[in-house]
């Protein structure tokens, strides 16, 4: 194959080999590349994600991977070991995968498969036990030895999955026994010898799976070529997560009865111990030994091993203890290792010392230099202590958690010596059923903090002010992603039930579901002199939902910033989160905020306003709402999906003269994005409207506006407001254009979906052409959009959408699908919807080629010309 450029030479071979699916989108962002290696290849950096998804697909294609990477030199993009032998069809694959891997550069193929002068290998083309090959590989060494040849110091095995190492030494023991018997030839080993092998070889060799331990294997051979031992891998900061999944596969799910939410402590009395002894005291789980067996005691409670192969296996690649630098800082990173679902609700997502720095920086800039010495700190939900660590007066601080294994943590840690801390429950300690507190309920509470909060309650003269300085839980009962479209219901209903939720937040609404404001509402209580200082989300701030919190809960606010959620260890997602610093003695409405803006390294990058918008104002509250009447509906989860939830199920009601729904959950761009869409049939969770004659246009502009810009970490949050002036007729027919051909229209034709016992039609309302438009074989159901429709005047960047979309829906008419695409999305009627003529052409390439781009390019005309409209028009703050 000469050097050609990609777009001449990939587009047959990869449609071919790989697909319809992966090569049209790998040829979309292909084609631009320059065509000559020399020319550069910076176009690529914009498109590298999805450049890599398309090039990993060319694992299974030899020649033009082979072609593509030595034409082009693309940098960040390797083959591994795991996906050269996904391709390999015999066993010299197999070897010539591993020789390529390693980088050998002195060796020979002989009866040994692999053999340099520091190790011999045993390759097998499909897998093996490694004692059944080890065995091979020792009649080799046995028969070398018996000649006086040169021995190698360590022996390997490979297969397609798995390769194993051992030192040599290990297994001359067994060359010399006379109760083994060695056959003549290394070709008639059989399973009978490994048997006999095996309780001599198999505590010496290391097993490494490459799915997980490919890096690992090939770090490990290269040390034993260059050093001539194995060197095992260090546990760092750096790989912690990946060893602590590894341990928990390997040796936490051997051990019986032990609780996910434990598994980080034992791992922390493993890795802290040598072997022989622990090299950090006074750890919460401990390591102990009966005989040469390990095993683990916490809580009273001993834990053995099912079996010893993983922790040996595990223990021959990892080194322990840690270097004596890391050990602090990896046990205090715990949480980073709890189960999500528990971080959610302990807080226990860890805070750069780089933010808490800036924490620092803010409250010396809003209460002065000297407010170590001024105030009593307490945080409630310290975890493992790293917002004190930063603070120069431990004797006036006070840390309290819900779990006494961060304590124990923190002891073993030496972290924040000095400072009182104490096991707490605050949300559920001390809370009587009128939701007062009352510290007599436990006694938990240190008799200092008491009367500290008892004087600057009081305001007695001389008392200390009190700063609560938190970063609290943020899970919730009820949230976006607990969608009925789930299939099951995954609130989170424990949040709601702690006692100070349940008796003492009347009046905070929906606020009473979250934890973070939970916090807030008791020290609101507690201690109505507090200055707060606290991390989190900012929808208390501005969100619709959280109105009535904000009328019970108002403070002054002095100061703080923002930063990327990706500053804190563990956080998905891209969202500001605040550092906010308020003081509860001053009660003032929120209104508006300004906030310096950090990014994810914690470097100033501008400020951001937050504003609080009564609802009224907001774009929510603007359409027509039509009632639902007593006519049964389909209640939909998707496209052509009917509901399977049964808990809170909606959408099971129809309404006078309704073409479809608009489901357009929450009143912010995070939500926007993902719960902006129209269906034929109510939405199986609520929360939009049905759609009629009457409101179809405030739809169309709701839909567009709240899909045209795309959310980033600092804007997530920003709210939808209603239009400041009149809008024209060019951008409500230029928004509803926009809206028939988005992803997000959901309108679809089907002749029956089965639901509930019964067979359900959908009428799709919302074909912008007639049948005679696209060629259609058949009637089509409604013509409500096209009689809609007539009597619009479409500006020129409307109409050229529509042009290139009827080409699209005429092209969808004259193709023949399969049976599979048919039944997928369901097109037995010939008035299906965009998104069922969308999905079946683009599944359908690999038998029809569906150009896609000219519609893509005038709808991104289209888009450019509404965005800036969004702002101009008030939908959105500048």
């Amino acid at each position: 194959m000469d050097r050609q450029p990609p777009e001449r030479w990939l587009n047959p071979h990869l449609a071919a080999i790989l697909g319809a699916t992966v090569a049209p989108a790998f040829l979309r962002y292909i084609a631009p590349l320059p065509t000559r290696p020399a020319q550069g290849f910076g176009k690529w950096s914009a498109h590298q994600g999805i450049a890599k998804l398309a090039l990993g697909c060319l694992a299974s294609v030899h020649v033009l991977r082979d072609e593509f990477f030595d034409a082009y030199r693309i940098p960040g993009f390797s083959m591994s070991l795991k996906a050269d032998l996904l391709r390999a069809k015999t066993e010299e694959d197999v070897k010539d995968a591993y020789i390529k891997a390693i980088g050998l550069k002195a060796y020979n193929k002989t009866l040994v498969d692999i053999r340099t002068k520091e190790i011999w290998f045993e390759a097998k083309g499909f897998p093996t036990p490694p004692v059944v090959m080890f065995a091979q590989l020792l009649f080799y060494v046995r028969n070398a030895r018996k000649l006086g040849e040169q021995i190698p110091p360590f022996l390997c095995v490979i297969d397609t999955e798995k390769a194993a190492i051992m030192e040599t030494a290990n297994a001359l023991p067994i060359l010399d026994d006379k109760l083994i018997k060695w056959p003549k030839s290394g070709s008639k080993i059989e399973k009978s010898l490994a048997i006999q092998l095996a309780p001599y070889i198999e505590t010496h060799f290391v097993v490494y799976q490459l799915d997980t331990y490919e890096r690992d294997f090939i770090n490990a051979i290269k040390s034993a070529i260059s050093a001539g031992k194995i060197i095992r891998t260090p546990i760092t900061p750096d790989n912690l997560r990946q060893v602590f999944d590894k341990w928990v596969g390997m040796i936490g799910e051997e051990l019986t009865g032990v609780a996910p939410t434990d598994y980080a402590l034992l791992f922390f009395a493993d890795i802290m111990h040598d072997g022989k002894k622990a090299a950090v005291q006074d750890l919460p789980a401990k390591l102990l030994h009966d005989g040469d067996k390990p095993v683990f005691f916490l809580n009273g409670v001993m834990y053995e091993l099912n079996s010893l192969h993983g922790y040996r296996n595990f223990w021959a690649i990892y080194h322990r203890p840690p270097d004596e630098e890391y050990r602090r800082y990896l046990i205090e990173r715990r949480d980073s290792l709890l189960p999500l679902n528990e971080r959610e609700f302990k807080g226990a997502f860890y805070t750069r010392l780089s933010v808490v720095d800036k924490a620092y920086d803010e409250l010396a800039a809003v209460l002065g230099k000297n407010w170590q010495q001024r105030y009593i700190v307490w945080d409630m939900c310290c975890g493992v202590g790293n917002l004190e660590v930063k603070h120069s007066n431990y004797h006036n601080v006070f840390m309290s958690t819900i779990d006494q294994a961060d304590i124990n943590i923190m002891r073993a840690a030496h972290t924040c010596v000095g400072a009182t801390i104490f096991q707490y429950d605050y949300l559920n300690d001390d809370v009587n059923e009128f939701g007062l507190i009352d510290y007599s309920m436990t006694s938990k509470m240190p008799v200092a903090l008491q009367t500290a909060i008892a004087d600057a309650t009081a305001k007695k003269r001389g008392a200390k002010k009190i700063l609560i300085l938190i970063n609290p839980p943020y899970a919730e009962a009820t949230s976006t992603d607990n969608a009925a479209s789930k299939g099951v219901d995954r609130s989170k209903t424990g949040v709601a039930r702690s006692k100070f939720a349940s008796a003492g937040m009347d009046g905070y609404g929906k606020a009473s579901n979250e934890l973070f404001t939970q916090f807030l509402a008791r020290v609101h209580k507690e201690i109505p002199t507090a200055t707060v200082a606290t991390f989190g989300k900012l929808k208390y701030v501005n969100s619709q939902a959280f109105e009535e919190f904000r009328k019970v809960w108002q403070a002054k606010y002095l100061g703080g910033f923002v930063v990327h959620s990706r500053a804190f260890d563990g956080l998905k997602g891209d969202f500001p989160i605040g550092f906010l610093i308020w003081d509860t003695s001053r009660p003032e409405p929120i209104t508006e905020i300004v906030t310096d803006v950090l990014d994810r390294n914690a470097a100033y990058v501008g400020d951001k306003t937050f504003t609080n918008i009564e609802n009224d104002l907001l774009l929510s509250t603007w359409p027509i709402r039509p009632k639902a009447n007593k006519t049964p509906a389909l209640p939909l989860k998707g496209a052509v999906e009917p509901a399977t939830t049964t808990a809170d199920l909606r959408g099971t009601n129809w309404s006078d003269g309704a073409i479809g729904w608009f489901n357009c959950a929450g009143n912010d761009l995070q939500q926007a994005s993902r719960l902006t869409m129209i269906l034929s049939s109510g939405f199986a969770s609520g929360r939009g409207f049905f759609i009629n004659k009457d409101n179809l246009w405030q739809v169309a502009v709701m839909f567009a506006v709240r899909r045209l810009i795309k959310p980033t970490w600092l804007n997530d949050r920003d709210q939808f407001l209603q239009p400041n002036q009149q809008l024209t007729d060019e951008f409500k027919n230029d928004c509803l254009v926009w809206t028939l051909f988005n992803g997000a229209n959901y309108t679809a034709a089907v002749e029956k979906i089965r639901w509930n016992g019964a067979d359900w039609p959908l009428t799709n309302h919302f074909l912008p052409f007639t049948e005679a438009e696209v060629g259609a074989k058949t009637a089509f159901a409604s013509n409500f959009m096209t009689t809609y429709m007539s009597k619009l005047k479409l500006s020129a960047e409307a109409n050229a959408v529509m042009a290139e979309g009827r080409k699209l829906f005429r092209h969808y008419h004259q193709q023949k699908f399969g049976r599979t695409i048919v039944d997928e999305f369901k097109l037995g009627r010939s008035d299906v919807g965009w998104w069922q003529i969308r999905r079946a052409l683009k599944a359908n390439l690999a038998n029809e080629l569906t150009d896609f781009d000219p519609l893509d390019a005038k709808y991104n005309m289209l888009s450019e010309k509404l965005s800036p409209q969004v702002f101009d028009l008030g939908f959105l703050p500048e």
